[in-house]
């Protein structure tokens, strides 16, 4: 504190006219924006409004893509699923060659906020790990030391597969603000001011479809 930003310019803009907090000569809010872009600062055409919800689909979810077994998610030998056998599983999976990527999942306690005596409980979490083949062997080395709850599914691509087109992609897209590897969907995300149906195709035709997801900063609303 205070936040500290750094962006495009935004021509304009008028803080007297907009509610706002302010701490040591910084002054910053959230607001929604409409303006004209020309490849490298926007002007306001509109008044600043209250933000809207997120509705980019640049989110992704926790939740274990396995079924849910018989009698629920829970350890299948309690005396296993430790805090040192949840980070020895993880250890073992990241060894592969075929190794796409490890997350937990406790989505499935439900709605709202976890309890604080439930949360990173190892008995009370999934063990997520993605690989691109022999998930069956992988399941039964991870099973070795791991008896809580499990989750081995497919995925496409290893995780250096996606660090490495993650750094192709940042090398190659214009004017591209930041990326990411995204484990839980099994690709690379990528974020520019304007994200065109254009370069969609693009990326699609070079790494394959859903390979590269573009969102961009600023959302057209007229052509």
């Amino acid at each position: 504190m205070p936040p500290q930003c750094s962006g495009t310019d935004l021509v304009g803009w008028d803080w007297s006219s907009v509610k706002h907090e302010a701490r040591d000569g910084v002054k910053w809010g959230e607001y929604a924006v409409v303006g004209t872009w020309d490849g490298t600062r926007i002007t306001l055409t509109e008044s600043p409004k209250a933000p809207r919800p997120d509705d980019s689909g640049n989110e992704s979810t926790f939740a274990s893509p396995c079924p849910t077994p018989e009698g629920g998610w829970k350890p299948v030998d309690p005396a296993k699923a430790t805090e040192e056998a949840l980070q020895a599983a993880m250890e073992i999976a990241r060894k592969s060659p075929q190794y796409a990527g490890t997350w937990v999942d406790q989505s499935y306690l439900g709605d709202g906020p976890i309890k604080e005596s439930e949360a990173n409980d190892p008995t009370k979490l999934v063990l997520n790990i993605r690989f691109t083949g022999d998930l069956e062997g992988h399941e039964q080395r991870v099973r070795k030391v791991w008896g809580g709850a499990l989750c081995v599914s497919p995925a496409k691509y290893t995780e250096a597969e996606l660090h490495d087109i993650q750094g192709e992609v940042s090398k190659e897209v214009p004017g591209m603000q930041n990326s990411s590897v995204n484990v839980f969907e099994n690709r690379v995300g990528v974020t520019v001011f304007v994200a065109t149906e254009e370069l969609q195709r693009e990326l699609d035709s070079r790494y394959g479809p859903g390979t590269v997801r573009v969102w961009g900063v600023f959302e057209p609303v007229s052509e």
